[in-house]
């Protein structure tokens, strides 16, 4: 299943997530952020549901979080969230924004063979005998049964189940059980991504490092530095959870980590509580794409040497 929303509709549909966490359902959830909270200013961007995204259930309830940079990467990553969703049988929150549907481009057409797969099985109706909704499988994916197959009755809903039978269970070690296997199946995912691509040196002073609709001007201002001599890396997360499995590695490559956002710095919150890194946000709050030169202008600053901290712009 996919839907979409934006703004309150997203806070509407947090509910079903944890549904589908629980359920372990595969269901796909974009969210084209806007300037918030609640109505805020309907028509404009923001990259501030990332947080949203990563805590906003109750219960310890993982999923995977993609990002979209571009209407081009919005096609990939939204076929990619599909097929993540499939074969680990998990919700999957697509992060897009209002500025990446106002924009347009030329972008070519996808050969389809080249695309990958969908990975998933339906349990056929002469394997009733050993069907176990919740078996699972080496990634951790439990078995999955086409509603109304004969001999394939299970029960599904919000209440916790029983590992071994499906059935539902209020037993406290076996919801422990059952907590830390929905956690696993969403560290799994990390075998089945790709590695982060650094632009440019791959270890110095710093890298700049985005997510979402800032990939263009990151790119641009970084290429514009690197022609003036100035060494600078640049990096683009489109797997925000979990995270490419070299990011840590990539991060201890640079003296310096900036990030900017059309945020009050959620990413650099999630960099720095998980890798403690030193870390600099550069963030714009006004619901206004970050420009090309001020993130030219933080960049010399951090060459220089001066000592900044997140500061918004």
């Amino acid at each position: 299943a996919v839907t979409g929303s934006s703004g309150p509709g997203i806070s509407l549909k947090i509910e079903a997530l944890g549904l589908a966490v629980i359920t372990e359902l595969p269901v796909v959830l974009i969210n084209v952020q806007r300037a918030g909270p609640a109505t805020g200013i309907p028509t404009r961007s923001e990259q501030a549901d990332l947080l949203q995204a990563m805590y906003g259930r109750h219960g310890e309830a993982p999923l995977c979080i993609l990002a979209a940079s571009s209407p081009d990467t919005a096609f990939y990553m939204a076929y990619e969230a599909a097929r993540i969703a499939t074969k680990f049988m998990t919700p999957v929150v697509l992060m897009t924004e209002g500025y990446i549907n106002y924009t347009f481009g030329p972008w070519r057409l996808p050969d389809t063979s080249k695309l990958a797969d969908f990975e998933f099985h339906f349990v056929q109706p002469e394997e009733t005998k050993s069907y176990h909704p919740y078996r699972r499988n080496e990634i951790g994916s439990r078995e999955w049964a086409i509603p109304g197959t004969q001999g394939l009755r299970h029960r599904v809903g919000g209440l916790e189940r029983d590992l071994e039978t499906g059935s539902v269970s209020n037993d406290g070690d076996n919801h422990e059980k059952m907590v830390r296997l929905r956690e696993q199946k969403i560290c799994n995912i990390v075998k089945d991504i790709p590695q982060l691509k650094v632009h440019g040196p791959k270890q110095g002073k710093l890298l700049v490092l985005g997510w979402g609709s800032t990939e263009g001007a990151i790119q641009e201002a970084v290429r514009n530095c690197n022609s003036r001599g100035e060494t600078v890396s640049s990096a683009h997360l489109y797997y925000l959870n979990p995270f490419p499995e070299n990011l840590g590695k990539v991060l201890d490559s640079f003296e310096t980590i900036l990030i900017p956002e059309i945020n009050n710095g959620q990413l650099a919150t999630l960099i720095r509580s998980r890798f403690l890194k030193k870390v600099i946000g550069l963030n714009r709050m006004n619901a206004e794409p970050i420009k090309v030169h001020e993130i030219e202008s933080a960049i010399a600053r951090c060459l220089l040497g001066e000592e900044l901290t997140s500061e918004r712009i």
